[in-house]
């Protein structure tokens, strides 16, 4: 049984133009196989929401960098022992609230005497200039449950780091902004997390589960360490320094969902998930 985890900025998603249809079949080809396809993501979930539904995905999902998860009520691949209810979702938080965390910004910008420009100081206008996304899109992004993400200042990143620790949060670095998180959220945790409630779900397969992960950036790291096959996705001038060379990670052959694609296909056919629809 093959379980995939995927991020989406520059992974699933080409990072310039948001593009997938590159990964469309390769998704339907997982999707008729019963494997599940799992975003795992900064994002939120709002914005996740709507690429769910284009993308025809109904798996649980990873939001904010491993703040919370996500799962339809109705999803028996998948059994959570403990678990909080939102807007008819299953939901564990692993992370702090956005309060918190815009909270904790403030007193970390006091300490290192720098402002820090969250997500949502920021006007629309700039946040397009640096995103690429649209107005409706930056809306979506906006939409913030458990973190903020933010520009990144002078200071140097581990100074800023040790400072946030002491608050007890996290600072992530993506490929667009930092990001402030509660000390518990981890893409790595939140993998495991639901790798355990697929094997409490299915107590008689536990030793077939097989997982699969695909990112781009450091933030994808946890998650990366967390899965059976990790896969980086390049970018335009290749692999990530700080995800090149790491001990068991592959790269894809190309940017974005090409790459994406290309690799999915290939694990696909070394591990024998069959194939019932062309690619």
């Amino acid at each position: 049984m093959l379980i995939c985890f995927t991020d989406l900025d520059g992974t699933l998603l080409n990072h310039d133009d948001y593009r997938y249809d590159a990964a469309i079949p390769v998704i339907r080809q997982l999707q008729a196989a019963g494997v599940p396809v799992i975003p795992t993501t900064s994002k939120t979930r709002a914005e996740v929401m709507g690429l769910r539904s284009a993308l025809g995905l109904n798996a649980p999902f990873i939001v904010e960098n491993g703040s919370g998860i996500f799962l339809e009520p109705n999803d028996q691949r998948f059994r959570f022992t403990y678990y909080g209810e939102v807007d008819g979702f299953k939901t564990m938080q692993l992370g702090v609230s956005y309060a918190e965390a815009r909270a904790g910004l403030k007193a970390i910008a006091q300490l290192i005497g720098e402002p820090l420009s969250g997500f949502n100081d920021m006007t629309l206008a700039e946040l397009q200039a640096s995103t690429n996304l649209s107005f409706k899109d930056l809306q979506l992004a906006c939409n913030r449950e458990f973190s903020e993400p933010f520009l990144r200042p002078q200071t140097a990143l581990d100074q800023l780091e040790t400072i946030a620790r002491r608050k007890r949060f996290k600072i992530l670095v993506g490929n667009r902004f930092c990001h402030l998180l509660g000390a518990g959220a981890s893409k790595g945790e939140a993998v495991n997390l639901i790798k355990q409630a697929w094997c409490e779900a299915n107590p008689d397969r536990v030793g077939d589960v097989l997982t699969l992960g695909l990112g781009d950036s450091p933030n994808d790291i946890s998650m990366l360490d967390a899965v059976d096959i990790p896969i980086v996705v390049p970018g335009v001038n290749g692999a990530h320094p700080e995800l090149r060379g790491r001990a068991g990670y592959q790269i894809a052959p190309a940017m974005g969902c090409q790459g994406w694609a290309a690799a999915v296909t290939k694990v696909m056919q070394e591990v024998g998930v069959p194939v019932k629809l062309a690619v």
